[in-house]
Parts: structure tokens; C-alpha cells; sequence
């Protein structure tokens, strides 16, 4: 059952379902760092916002990774395309997830510091919504149920819910449907599933589709209101979209008629663009927040704050330095592709023999370096399928969903799944 906090593997000949891997205690989080996580979540909101709306800053910004990264390079030629034919879509709709982890400084204090923003697909909104009771009766279980009763209410997916249903409501047709984009294999469906039935219970109808099924039987009319099977769709979740394994040439094609359309996209192509490790890159940059966040000195210092080292390898004087920096001492870094999902970050001598390899090269652009955060590992048990129970050495990792909608007011009427991570919950201290 969801309650089991299931996740389905879909094989061609086989159906075999398997429960999340998830911790068996609740990990420790400092109270103070978990209300800064919460309280800059609106400013990444607006942060998020501001970029997506910015075409020169995603222009200049992206310039130099669009010529050697191919799949970064497709996404933006149709977020031109669609801002060169005159944007149908009125209403935004966000759903981001900021990732954080505890790094310990020379004397031991923990600081907040932001391992990405995830404007895409972002996942376990759902199975994290069921994972607080489960750790609450593990509690119980073991006598503890003060500390029990000391677990944080966590429901994501209903506030994801909410976010995708007055993004329906703005759009304005009450027989128009959300459309999900999931996967061909559909790994974590579970996940979805709980944000779906809730909007299943505000009476909203969801449909699920793959890119090829857009391909074949997606449309427009002369509004460019999208149909799917003569249905109109309002809202477009995307679950699906953000690797390039995703895409042949018919899905991008369907990505591109989904863009064109009226319908609501979550996220929007720009949106996604905004969620690249090169953007993330050059926020750190001096001045660069003041530009897009004018007139919000708080907000800039609370977004500041969360930011960890981060460097550009453009071709040039500054990333030749870091390079060679980062060559000589590679554990002080982690190296980072434009690419979401998890697994992608390369460490140690990985990430030296691949710098060694492209330092003279112009495909260094399209990697980031970051410096390496040192949090503090606990012990924990952790429960995957098929593997035995263990005391491990963990590493906590919080994410703060973030949603936000809005519409244009002069257009016509805003890891767990890559096998290297577990769902948990946050025991504050």
C-alpha cells in the first residue's frame, strides 16, 4: 500500500514493487538552521521568479555552456523560440526543492549551506508526507514516545497539491484537466500518486502522460489551448524532462508543442534554465543578486548566507586558476555537470583525472566547481529493499519545497531516485 511508502519498478515482462529506502530513526537537525532553510525559501521563490522572467540574464549567463552542452543548448533554442513567437502561457506556476546540508567549520558550528535548487521534477514531496508517521511509530515502538510527539507535521504533497490546483483555477476552464509527464519507466510513481489523489479530492481530473503519447496525440487549437485525446489541459506537471536521456527527437518535438501551448507548465522552460548548476554558479557572483532582486537587501543577504563556494570554469584567466587549483588539491571541490537527478557530481581523483583531462579544452564550460562541504556524519540504520540491515555512518541532506504562482497581467485571459540516498525525517534540536 502508499502507506508502505512504496516505490514501483516497472520492468518489460515484469511489475515488481519494492518500499522506498528511508532511515530507521529520524535524524538530528539543528532548530536554527532548519527555521533559516524555512524562512529563505520565499526569496529563492522570488529569486527563481526573477530569472525565469530575465531573457538577457539566462542569455549572458548560459552563453558560453550552450555552445558545448547539447542538451542545455536545446532547452534554451526553444525557450527563444517560444519568446520569439509571443508567449500563450498567462498563468506561472513553481514547485522547487532547496537542498541543504550542515557544514562544519573549523570550530565545529554548523552553517546552512545550499547543495542546489531543483526546479524540475522536483521529487518525494509525496512519500516524504507518510514518512514522519513512520518514524513516529518507530518511536512509540522503542519507548520513545515523547520524543515522538516532538516530530514535525510534514505533508508536501498537499501543499504541492494546492500549488498545482489554484494554477488550474487561474487558467479558468473547470472541464480542462492537469497532465502529468512521467516517465516511460516509472520508477517512483508512488510519489506522484499522493499528490495526485489530492487533487483528485478537490475534484480536479488528472490524466497521465509520456512524452510520445503528447507526440502522437497532442495538439493546438487556433488560442493554442492544448488538447490531449480532446481533453484541454490546464496545468502540465512535469515529472519527466530533465536528463537528456529523456529526449529523442519526437520528445522534443512534444516539448516544444507543450511550450508553444496556453496550458500551464510546471516549470515553464525558462524555469527550468533558472534551475542550472551554471545559473546557480553565478549568483555567487558580486552584484548579481542586487540586480535581479532590486530594492530586497534582506532577502539578498538571507539567499547570501546559504551560499557555498562556487567558480566558474569559463575559458579565461579565472577559470584556468581555479582549474589548476582544483587539479592540485581535489577534495577541497566537488564538479558539477548541468545535469539533475542526482549522481552526476564527480569527487577526489575522479574529479581530477576528468579536470586534467578538458583543461584545455572548451568543455570545461560546461561543468561548475563548488566547494566540498564537510558536514557531520551520524549513525543511523537504513532500509533498502533486498539489502541487509545496517548501523551507517550518514549524511543528512534537508530540502525545503517551495511553491508559487502568478499570472501576466497585460497577457491575454509562476537523489533518492538515483539508489545513493534515503527518505528521512527532521528530529530538531
Amino acid at each position: 500500500t502508499e502507506e508502505d511508502l512504496t516505490a514501483l519498478l516497472l520492468h518489460p515482462c515484469l511489475q515488481v514493487v519494492n518500499y522506498a529506502p528511508f532511515t530507521l530513526l529520524p535524524s538530528a537537525v539543528p532548530s536554527a538552521l532548519f527555521e533559516q532553510a524555512y524562512a529563505v525559501q520565499q526569496d529563492f521563490n522570488l529569486l527563481v521568479d526573477a530569472i525565469s522572467q530575465n531573457k538577457e540574464f539566462l542569455e549572458h549567463t548560459l552563453a558560453s555552456t550552450i555552445k558545448v552542452d547539447d542538451f542545455t543548448a536545446q532547452l534554451f533554442r526553444i525557450h527563444m523560440q517560444v519568446l520569439e513567437e509571443g508567449l500563450a502561457q498567462s498563468v506561472f506556476l513553481g514547485i522547487n526543492r532547496s537542498d541543504y546540508m550542515f557544514d562544519c567549520g573549523v570550530d565545529g558550528t554548523p552553517a546552512l549551506k545550499q547543495i542546489e535548487i531543483n526546479t524540475i521534477a522536483a521529487s518525494f514531496g509525496g512519500l516524504t508526507s507518510r514518512t514522519a508517521a513512520v518514524h513516529g511509530q518507530v518511536l512509540k515502538v522503542l519507548g520513545k514516545s515523547k520524543e515522538a510527539s516532538h516530530l514535525l507535521p510534514n505533508n508536501p504533497s498537499k501543499g504541492l497539491a494546492l500549488g498545482i490546483a489554484k494554477a488550474w483555477e487561474l487558467y479558468g476552464s473547470q472541464s480542462a484537466v492537469v497532465m502529468f509527464l512521467v516517465e516511460e519507466v516509472q520508477r517512483n510513481i508512488f510519489d506522484q500518486r499522493c499528490v495526485e489523489n489530492e487533487l483528485w479530492n478537490r475534484n480536479i481530473r488528472v490524466i497521465r502522460k509520456r512524452f510520445r503519447d503528447v507526440f502522437e496525440k497532442g495538439s493546438l487549437d487556433d488560442a493554442k489551448r492544448l488538447y490531449m485525446d480532446g481533453q484541454e489541459v490546464a496545468v502540465v506537471y512535469y515529472r519527466e524532462g530533465y536528463v537528456p536521456k529523456n529526449y529523442d527527437q519526437q520528445n522534443w518535438e512534444a516539448r516544444l508543442l507543450l511550450e508553444r501551448s496556453r496550458a500551464v507548465k510546471c516549470p515553464d522552460i525558462a524555469t527550468q534554465l533558472a534551475g542550472t548548476k551554471k545559473v546557480q554558479q553565478e549568483l555567487s557572483r558580486p552584484g548579481t543578486l542586487e540586480r535581479l532582486l532590486p530594492g530586497r537587501a534582506e532577502a539578498v543577504a538571507r539567499i547570501r548566507a546559504t551560499f557555498a563556494g562556487l567558480y566558474s570554469l569559463d575559458v579565461g584567466e579565472e577559470g584556468d586558476k581555479i582549474a589548476a587549483t582544483a587539479i592540485a588539491d581535489p577534495d577541497r571541490f566537488v564538479l558539477k555537470p548541468q545535469r539533475e537527478g542526482g549522481g552526476n557530481n564527480l569527487y577526489g581523483e575522479e574529479l581530477r583525472q576528468v579536470l586534467e583531462k578538458i583543461r584545455d579544452s572548451p568543455e570545461r564550460t560546461s561543468y561548475i566547481l563548488m566547494d566540498k562541504i564537510k558536514p557531520q556524519p551520524a549513525m543511523n540504520y537504513l532500509l533498502r529493499a533486498h539489502s541487509p540491515l545496517q548501523a551507517s555512518e550518514c549524511i543528512s541532506e534537508l530540502g525545503i519545497f517551495g511553491v508559487y504562482h502568478f499570472p501576466l497581467c497585460d497577457a491575454p485571459c509562476s537523489g533518492v531516485a538515483a539508489g545513493v540516498a534515503v527518505l528521512d525525517t527532521p528530529y530538531l534540536v
